[in-house]
């Protein structure tokens, strides 16, 4: 939308850029998502941080870290576009902050990690997410069990995380209360690419109010829209698994 005063830059199947567009969607935000992986030709786009995914515009402000334009987001724009992701005070926002550091400092290490092995890798070397544990041809037995040994690692590591959140979900419907939160919603992106296999799917079932709350957040609106941009990229393992 060339009238957007927001623009968002990177690669819809980056779970930063799925975090920001999530954020701006659950506030009826007006956006414009350019993307770096299929721009017009002669389209002059601003150079990204070498470790940064996604990049956000709003007239002189430029900012590069998922989590701070969320939060950026949530204080800039004014509150009647829609319910406050951050906390109406001051003891509800300490709470938000908390699951946002759980999810940056404990969980997106090991999911992050497993997403990788269970959808990212099979398609890079031709084994659909879905397939047994088996060495394809031309991967020998020694990658295969270091890969193994991998996934089962960060299962445990993960594991050991949601055992917590399940703990925590036990006592209220999200994770810093009983509404929705960016609290929650920083967790959509990585949590969808664990989903996108069978075996990562059970891994989340496996804690019931981990699950029970998976389920609701990634039903959301905003976020199926998400998704939908998503599932039309070539670079998203989620496509091949719908």
């Amino acid at each position: 939308m060339a009238s957007a005063v927001v623009q968002v830059f990177g690669q819809p199947a980056s779970t930063d850029v799925a975090r920001v567009m999530a954020c701006l969607l659950e506030r009826k935000l007006e956006f414009e998502l350019v993307r770096t992986d299929a721009f017009r030709r002669g389209r002059k786009l601003p150079e990204l941080d070498p470790s940064s995914k996604v990049m956000l515009k709003h007239g002189d402000t430029t900012l590069t870290d998922s989590r701070d334009i969320c939060r950026y987001v949530c204080t800039e724009f004014p509150r009647w576009c829609t319910r406050d992701l951050y906390g109406a005070g001051a003891l509800e926002r300490a709470s938000v902050e908390k699951w946002l550091q759980a999810e940056a400092q404990s969980f997106d290490a090991p999911s992050a990690a497993l997403a990788f092995h269970l959808a990212f890798a099979p398609r890079l070397i031709g084994v659909p997410s879905s397939s047994p544990a088996a060495a394809p041809d031309g991967i020998d037995d020694d990658e295969e069990a270091r890969r193994a040994a991998s996934v089962a690692e960060s299962e445990r590591l993960l594991l050991r995380v949601l055992d917590v959140y399940d703990d925590a979900l036990g006592r209220s419907a999200y994770l810093a209360g009983g509404e929705f939160t960016l609290a929650d919603l920083s967790h959509l992106p990585n949590a969808h690419y664990v989903a996108c296999s069978a075996r990562g799917r059970a891994l989340l079932a496996s804690r019931g109010n981990v699950a029970r709350w998976y389920a609701a957040i990634s039903a959301r609106p905003a976020w199926r829209r998400v998704v939908g941009v998503q599932t039309r990229s070539a670079h998203c393992p989620c496509a091949l698994e719908a």
